[in-house]
């Protein structure tokens, strides 16, 4: 084999990929902490210490086995900060003859490595990551012409799979559960104290503020808490499967202010760094419901959705409608992100905790990102683009390729209803229904006008009014415009008088 260089990524970390089930002289690995990646958006430094140490461990794991590794530190005097001058400067010094990469999942990222590889002289050649269920075309070609539509999609890959599947029909006479997936919090159930780890990455935490990368949330070096290598990752895992599943599809969608994680898995930043596969996840899961009664089909069918389903479906539609997709923006939204998202210094207190737990921990279940600030910055008619650089920026587990239809399509409906039916908004109902945050608010959740009044329910009514002409023929709305339709309109105008009010003023909420 020629002299060989080969390029691992950040989010590339998998121990499993066949580039490394056996050492080879001829082959060099690189990896690379670089300023390229620490600055094209703000980052919350846990994000961005998670992936460097994270790279770290796996740089070590190849060493032990015996492969050549090449690992630049941000600090590095080699370092050029550059994907492809750093390349450059490591053929031209070791005298590789040829090039090799896995297939990157962000766009932006493809497209550079795909036109350095064209100028190359040398060999060069790009691999499948072997990481997800299904390859970056799939949903395109599965659907061609026709609406996306991710039950679809979820059902084929069942089949293919056999997971949850009693012959040809799914596993309890039905392939979706979410109906039993909506439970709030009950008092008598006892939330258990999330595994985490005591990781120390002080050298990583100061090498950030030597090299004055800006970042942004809090952090304790010396107590990190989210895994950095395939063993915490997996210990994760476990602790999920023996603590949490169990009460998972009842209260997947509840929040509380004492309790951040709730019983959710929190694997996504080690999937998608790649420290462990869906398949793996998922066969676990279903393994462990097999084996426990206490689990019951919607719990599992729930998760297993959640990550065959939505992660698979959203990383298709990403391939599918990149580099255009990152720019729709069907509903003109244009105001501004209110400057509360990056303090958590506001009245509401919903936003107030849901902002705060993510600058503290890089993390919010799904329900907290979808129905919290999301809602808040669709119904304020935030402008998709600094909504968009916030969530990729605050979460641990953002990368383009699965924030960015999460966000521009499902949460901000940007995209025209490509990925979501219908926009996902909701008053202060059903806020106070599914979380404790309206207790002790300032504002009062019942109330629609007045100085006290949540801003949730005018902004929902004024979002209702100011898009009417293209929601009021979606058949998942007629409630909503049903119950629109029964006010008068002198409701109708103080309700657009109270929701510009609190626009006008969206920093002081």
């Amino acid at each position: 084999m020629p002299k060989t260089l080969r390029l691992i990524l950040g989010d590339q970390l998998n121990h499993k990929h066949s580039w490394f089930s056996s050492p080879d002289d001829s082959v060099t690995y690189v990896l690379m902490e670089m300023r390229q990646e620490t600055d094209y958006v703000l980052h919350h430094i846990q994000k961005v210490v998670a992936f460097f140490a994270a790279m770290r461990e796996f740089a070590a794991w190849l060493e032990e086995r015996g492969h050549r590794v090449v690992y630049y530190k941000l600090d590095d005097a080699e370092n050029q900060q550059d994907l492809t001058r750093n390349l450059d400067q490591l053929i031209d010094q070791h005298g590789f003859e040829r090039f090799e990469y896995l297939l990157p999942d962000e766009y932006r990222l493809d497209e550079q490595l795909r036109k350095y590889a064209g100028k190359l002289s040398l060999e060069t050649a790009a691999r499948d990551t072997e990481h997800f269920i299904t390859q970056r075309s799939d949903l395109r070609e599965f659907f061609g012409d026709k609406n996306y539509l991710m039950e679809t999609f979820y059902r084929d890959i069942r089949k293919k799979h056999g997971w949850l599947m009693t012959g040809s029909g799914p596993e309890g006479g039905k392939w979706n559960y979410d109906h039993q997936n909506r439970k709030s919090l009950p008092k008598n159930v006892e939330v258990v104290t999330p595994r985490t780890f005591r990781n120390d990455v002080s050298d990583i935490v100061e090498l950030l503020e030597k090299e004055g990368v800006k970042t942004f949330g809090s952090i304790d070096p010396e107590k990190f808490i989210w895994p950095v290598n395939r063993e915490q990752s997996l210990t994760v895992l476990r602790f999920f499967l023996d603590e949490c599943f169990a009460n998972f599809g009842d209260y997947q969608d509840a929040m509380h202010t004492d309790h951040w994680s709730m019983f959710h898995s929190r694997v996504s930043f080690a999937m998608n760094s790649k420290l462990i596969s869906p398949t793996e996840v998922v066969e676990r899961a279903i393994a462990y419901y097999r084996e426990n009664d206490s689990v019951e089909l919607a719990a599992v069918e729930g998760f297993v959705r959640q990550i065959i389903g939505w992660r698979e479906f959203m990383r298709g539609v990403y391939w599918a409608k990149m580099p255009d997709y990152e720019t729709e923006n069907y509903l003109n939204h244009r105001r501004h992100l209110p400057e509360f998202y990056w303090t958590g210094k506001t009245k509401m207190n919903c936003l107030h905790h849901a902002i705060d737990q993510s600058l503290e921990h890089a993390y919010a279940h799904h329900i907290q990102r979808l129905m919290i600030t999301g809602n808040f910055a669709l119904l304020a008619n935030i402008d998709p683009d600094p909504v968009d650089d916030w969530y990729l920026g605050i979460y641990i587990d953002a990368i383009q390729w699965v924030e960015l239809p999460n966000t521009r399509g499902m949460s901000q409906f940007a995209d025209g209803g490509l990925v979501a039916t219908k926009p996902y908004i909701s008053s202060a109902n059903y806020i106070n229904k599914m979380s404790n945050y309206c207790k002790g608010c300032h504002y009062d959740h019942k109330e629609k006008t007045g100085e006290k009044a949540c801003p949730f329910n005018s902004l929902y009514w004024n979002f209702l009014m100011r898009h009417e002409e293209k929601f009021a023929d979606n058949g998942r709305m007629n409630m909503m415009y049903s119950l629109l339709n029964r006010k008068s309109s002198e409701e109708k105008e103080a309700l657009i008088r109270q929701a510009e009010s609190y626009l006008r003023r969206i920093d002081e909420l």
